[in-house]
Order: structure tokens, then C-alpha cells, then sequence
């Protein structure tokens, strides 16, 4: 079975995949690229994509979100377990009524906040192994399946409206376990990957992206705020990572869909090759502001 992300992933890759593909570096089938490092792996579309190329063995995933990386490892140390306790969930859920569901929704989501301050987020535990499985069932559960946290980081979306939501998917997450096998999983700043990368080294940026509007502020995969300053930032590492001979690719959003005058990465990316590509905007309150837009992809080579 071929691996796909595991949670519901606001800004997820899926839809860009073919259009990433098409840009990958001739490198990478010559086999002079031996390591790839995402400094944002978030939902891991693209990660788990490339991973079953077959053309790259070291893999290095980072995030700042420390309860995707705890989810990462568990999968990774114990899947089994997990497994097997996601279907326990999925089966008690299903067989609740609709006001049960909403009680049992907001029981597990309240334990999940309570319990952050309790969780050693350095030191696996096999109280991780609930830990993911609550977040696996409040990611498939929630509206829009999002992952949103506020300024205490805490999860903070409401219950959503599925009849049957598939709660586990035990081949699926084997697939994953397996992949990441061979994967180093970082919890960290994007910053902290500089270590590991080299002139064989292929780095895939997918930061949260830059607001469309000053109403779209939906970048809270975590407590940090990523605004202009830390995408500006994230220009200079990129630039960094150029130095070292690394290929590169970052994707954004494109200003431009909005305003036709913003020419934010148009500048600050001048010296590097940027492609305009289509993608489905699916996160809005408003439906009729759903639809195709432009995304950025922007390479070094």
C-alpha cells in the first residue's frame, strides 16, 4: 500500500504533488542526491511521496509543532499499539448517537488540553501512544479536519458534522511506521535542519503560508506566529542552504491572487526561479471564496 499522510493537514500537499514531481531535480534519478530533509514535514505529503520514489534512503523530517512530531515518533516506535487503540475509539464513537458523539467529542478534547502540561514531549512513553491516538481521532472528528491550536496551545476546534468518519486506517498507518524506519524525526525550528544538509541534499520547504488577506489568518499549526518577518527569515536560510550547494524547493502562497500589487516573494526570492501553479483553496468560512488559486513553487536550480 502506498503510505499517504495520517492526519487532515490544512495546506496539505496532495493536490501539488504532481506539479512538485514535475520539478525535482534530474539529480534525483542520477543518484547523486543520497539525503532529503523537510524543515516543515506538517502533514508529510510531499515527505511521504518522495520517500517511495526509491531514489533517496535518508530521510530527515523536522517540525515545531511538538504534538506532530510526538505523533511521528509513536508511529514510528509503535505502531501496533496504536492501532489497536484508534479502533476501540472509532468503534465507541460510531455507536453513539449524535448528542453522545458531542459530549464524547469535547471529553476527549478537554482531556487532550489538560494533559499537555503532564506529557514529556523529549522522552518517548507509552502515554504517548494515547496521546496520538486522541489526536488522530480529534483531527478525523473535528470540523474541517484541522489542526489549530491557540496562544496556550491548546486545540481548539469544534466538533465536526461527519456520519461515518473512518477514524483508523490500520494499512495506512503501517505504511507510515515503515517509512519511517529510515526517517530522523526532529521536533525544532526550521533552522535547526542547516546541520544535515549538504551539496546531495535535497530540502523541501512548506512553511505555513503567508495570508491572502488581513482576514485569512489561519496560520496556527502551532503557538509560534509566522508572519512576514519570520518568512523574510526563512528567505535568508534559504539562501543559506543555496551556499551549501543543496537543491531547493518552497512553496507559498501567491499574493498576487489578491492583489495584483503584492509582489512580497516576487522580491524577496528575485534570484531564484519561481512557477505560478494552480491549487484548490478549501479553507474558508465562506464557500464562494473556495475554488482554484495560484500557488508559488520556487526553486534554486
Amino acid at each position: 500500500m502506498q503510505a499517504r499522510p495520517f492526519l487532515k493537514w490544512a495546506g496539505g500537499k496532495s493536490q501539488l504533488i504532481k506539479e512538485i514531481d514535475e520539478i525535482l531535480p534530474e539529480e534525483l534519478t542520477q543518484g547523486k542526491i543520497n539525503r532529503y530533509i523537510e524543515p516543515f514535514v506538517g502533514g508529510g505529503s510531499v515527505f511521504f511521496y518522495i520517500a517511495q520514489l526509491g531514489e533517496i534512503e535518508e530521510f530527515l523530517i523536522f517540525d515545531i509543532n511538538p504534538e506532530l512530531i510526538l505523533a511521528y515518533k509513536t508511529i514510528q516506535k509503535n505502531v501496533e499499539d496504536l492501532i489497536e487503540l484508534l479502533l476501540k475509539l472509532q468503534d465507541k464513537y460510531l455507536s453513539f448517537d449524535a448528542e453522545k458523539r458531542k459530549q464524547y467529542f469535547y471529553q476527549i478534547r478537554s482531556q487532550f488540553n489538560l494533559q499537555r502540561q503532564q506529557i514529556d514531549f523529549q522522552t518517548y512513553h507509552p502515554d504517548w501512544v494515547e496521546r496520538t491516538a486522541h489526536l488522530i481521532f480529534l483531527n478525523r472528528t473535528c470540523f474541517n479536519g484541522l489542526f489549530r491550536v491557540n496562544s496556550q496551545g491548546e486545540f481548539n476546534v469544534p466538533i465536526g458534522r461527519y456520519k461515518k468518519p473512518k477514524i483508523c486506517h490500520p494499512d495506512n498507518l503501517i505504511a507510515v511506521a515503515q517509512i519511517l524506519q529510515n526517517t530522523q524525526i526532529h521536533y525544532g525550528d526550521f533552522t535547526e535542519s542547516e546541520a544535515f544538509v549538504d551539496n546531495r541534499s535535497l530540502v523541501y520547504f512548506d512553511p505555513p503560508y503567508r495570508p491572502l488577506s488581513k482576514t485569512a489568518n489561519f496560520t496556527s499549526y502551532a503557538q509560534e506566529i509566522f508572519d512576514d518577518s519570520s518568512q523574510l527569515r526563512l528567505r535568508d536560510f534559504f539562501r543559506v542552504l543555496d551556499h551549501k550547494g543543496a537543491k531547493l524547493i518552497l512553496s507559498n502562497s501567491d499574493p498576487k491572487n489578491e492583489n495584483l500589487e503584492d509582489n512580497f516573494f516576487d522580491v524577496a526570492y528575485a534570484e531564484y526561479h519561481i512557477k505560478r501553479v494552480k491549487a484548490q483553496r478549501t479553507i474558508n468560512s465562506k464557500a464562494t471564496r473556495r475554488g482554484q488559486i495560484n500557488e508559488l513553487l520556487i526553486k534554486n536550480y
